[in-house]
C-alpha cells in the first residue's frame, strides 16, 4: 500500500463500520475531532498558522493577477482561480483573451462545483487547487477508464451494452464528463460530495461504476433511444433526483466487484 493510501483510509475505515453517506460521516467526524476524547488531528496546533499562511498566498497571488490586469473585481470567480491556478503551474498564458484549454475547461467545471459546496473563497480554491492535483496522479489511468466501463457494463447488462454497440455510441458516451471532470456538471453537489470523497481519497475506479450505474438506472430510456447523439445528449442531462440512489448502487457495485477496495487506482 502506497503511503497515500495509508493516510487516506477514512474512506476505507467508515465502510467498514458501515458509514457510506457524508452526512453518516459527519457525527462520527465530530466524535473523532472532539478534544475531550483525547484525540486529535495531526499538527492540529499548527492549523491556524497555516491557514494563515495560505490566506496570505492567495491575497499574494490574487493581486499579482490583478496587476498585470488577467482579473479584475468583475472577473467571475471560478475565473480567478483558474488564472491563480495556472499562475501557480507555470500555465498562465500570455493573455487572458487566449482560448481556453481542454484542462482548463475542467478546472472550470469543477471549481463551479466546489463554489457550491465551500462558501469560503480561499477554502474553496485551495481544496479545487488540491483536487486537480489530485487528479493528475490519475493521468495514466484516466485513459483505461472507458474501457473499463465497458467492461463492467456488459457484466451487469450485456444486452445494455449491444444496444450502445449498434447505435455506435460507445465511443461516444460523455467520457470527458464522467472521468475528466468528475460528473462536475453531471450530479448535483450533495451526491458530488460522496464521490469526490472517493477520489481525494485514492481512487479514481468508482467513477467507472458511477457511469455504469447510470446506464442501469436509465436503462429503459436510453434503450428507448436509437442514436448515438440522443443517448449522448440525454446521459450528459440526465435527472437529477435519482442521484443520491444512483452513488448509493454504485458503491454497492464497486465493493461487488472489487470486494472492499483500497483506495488505489
Amino acid at each position: 500500500m502506497t503511503e497515500d493510501s495509508q493516510r487516506n483510509f477514512r474512506s476505507v475505515y467508515y465502510e467498514k463500520v458501515g458509514f457510506r453517506g457524508v452526512e453518516e460521516k459527519k457525527s462520527l467526524e465530530i466524535l473523532l475531532k472532539d478534544d475531550r476524547l483525547g484525540i486529535l488531528p495531526p499538527h492540529h496546533e499548527s492549523h491556524a498558522q497555516v491557514m494563515a499562511y495560505r490566506r496570505e498566498q492567495y491575497s499574494d497571488i490574487l493581486h499579482a493577477l490583478q496587476v498585470i490586469r488577467f482579473v479584475s473585481e468583475t472577473t467571475p470567480q471560478v475565473e480567478v482561480h483558474l488564472r491563480m491556478y495556472q499562475l501557480e503551474s507555470g500555465k498562465l498564458p500570455r493573455s487572458p483573451s487566449f482560448p481556453l484549454e481542454p484542462e482548463d475547461k475542467v478546472f472550470i467545471a469543477i471549481a463551479k462545483a466546489m463554489e457550491e459546496m465551500v462558501e469560503d473563497n480561499v477554502d474553496c480554491y485551495w481544496i479545487v487547487r488540491c483536487f486537480m492535483n489530485q487528479l493528475q496522479k490519475y493521468r495514466d489511468f484516466l485513459p483505461q477508464l472507458p474501457k473499463a466501463f465497458e467492461q463492467y457494463l456488459n457484466m451487469e447488462d450485456s444486452r445494455l451494452l449491444n444496444h450502445l454497440k449498434t447505435c455506435s455510441a460507445v465511443s461516444k458516451l460523455p467520457y470527458d464528463l464522467w472521468f475528466k471532470r468528475c460528473f462536475a456538471g453531471c450530479l448535483p453537489e450533495s451526491s458530488l460530495q460522496r464521490v469526490w470523497d472517493k477520489v481525494v481519497s485514492g481512487s479514481c475506479k468508482i467513477l467507472v461504476f458511477i457511469a455504469v450505474e447510470i446506464l442501469l438506472t436509465f436503462k429503459i430510456k436510453v434503450m428507448a433511444l436509437n442514436s448515438a447523439e440522443k443517448i449522448t445528449t440525454f446521459l450528459e442531462n440526465i435527472p437529477q433526483d435519482s442521484s443520491d440512489a444512483i452513488v448509493s448502487k454504485a458503491i454497492d457495485l464497486w465493493h461487488k466487484h472489487c470486494g472492499t477496495p483500497v483506495h488505489s487506482a
